[in-house]
């Protein structure tokens, strides 16, 4: 089996991710058909489970953010399919281990997972949990390893800073907190087990959506890409990859334009705001000739 559907393979359909989050989270291996067929008898854990979730996202464990993120993954995949590449899929997940290694989540509850979707679109998500997707488009879009590292820094970013998790209507989960929050009844209802799978299931959509069609405000992207450029030099990358690749970003597309120019501030004033902060912050580097000498072997044109 390739390492791309092995990657591919890790991640469940949203609706069975839904079950899982509503189920016990243990350490052993889930049995998707027993915790969904079963999880009316255990109102207790599911509770507890729902527990964290009644403070608020910020406060989710790191499992039911992986499971969450996990959904979510799935949705991607679902839209787009994962390049059929082991080299690159390989060197995409041991430079993003790198560069995740130094952020201030260096585990997540699944492990970090960097996927390469074969499409020529020019766009990058990061979903909940570490599943972060490059599309071959914006691969293609690196000119050097100081630039995919700036973007898989900025992709990590948005995990770290949990940008994914805030995109859930708080609305959405009112109904779903009230029914975990019931003491009077000793097993939840058909019904109410619908609402919770509805809610949970409209949280894994706004994630999908906010990721994917309407993208995240602008304040979140400059956050992400002021912690891009800090990691990327925590790291010993040139943090002006950065800035160079939203320069070759600025002269392939405009506002409007399907992908990363559809759901991202503009290029030139991510460029502005990117710039001020490697110099506010004194981020000096240098471009390493070897690391550009190695990219090349897997470089897309």
């Amino acid at each position: 089996m390739s390492a791309a559907r092995r990657t591919a393979g890790i991640l469940v359909t949203a609706a069975a991710a839904g079950a899982l989050l509503l189920a016990p989270v243990t350490t052993s291996a889930f049995d998707l058909l027993k915790a969904a067929g079963t999880v009316v008898e255990h109102r207790e854990a599911i509770a507890k489970s729902g527990a964290a979730l009644r403070k608020g996202f910020a406060d989710l464990t790191p499992s039911e953010e992986y499971y969450l993120g996990r959904a979510v993954a799935a949705r991607i995949l679902g839209q787009y399919k994962p390049l059929e590449d082991d080299g690159r899929t390989a060197y995409l997940n041991t430079f993003g281990e790198v560069l995740a290694r130094a952020s201030n989540r260096p585990e997540t509850f699944g492990g970090w997972h960097f996927i390469l979707l074969d499409t020529d679109e020019v766009n990058a998500f990061a979903a909940p949990g570490g599943f972060v997707f490059v599309t071959r488009g914006l691969y293609a879009t690196c000119a050097t390893e100081e630039q995919l590292a700036a973007v898989l820094a900025h992709e990590v970013s948005h995990v770290t800073l949990r940008h994914g998790l805030g995109a859930i209507k708080n609305e959405r989960l009112t109904e779903a907190f009230t029914i975990l929050g019931t003491e009077a009844v000793k097993e939840y209802s058909p019904a109410q087990l619908s609402q919770l799978t509805a809610a949970f299931e409209g949280s894994i959509n706004d994630i999908a959506n906010k990721m994917i069609v309407s993208g995240y405000s602008q304040g979140q992207e400059y956050d992400a890409d002021a912690a891009a450029a800090r990691l990327a030099w925590r790291v010993g990358f040139n943090p002006a990859g950065l800035t160079e690749f939203l320069a070759a970003l600025g002269a392939k597309g405009k506002k409007g334009d399907k992908g990363f120019f559809s759901t991202h501030p503009l290029p030139g004033e991510r460029l502005a705001k990117a710039t001020s902060v490697i110099k506010g912050d004194k981020l000096a580097g240098e471009t390493d000739a070897a690391r550009t000498q190695r990219f090349a072997k897997y470089a897309l044109k």
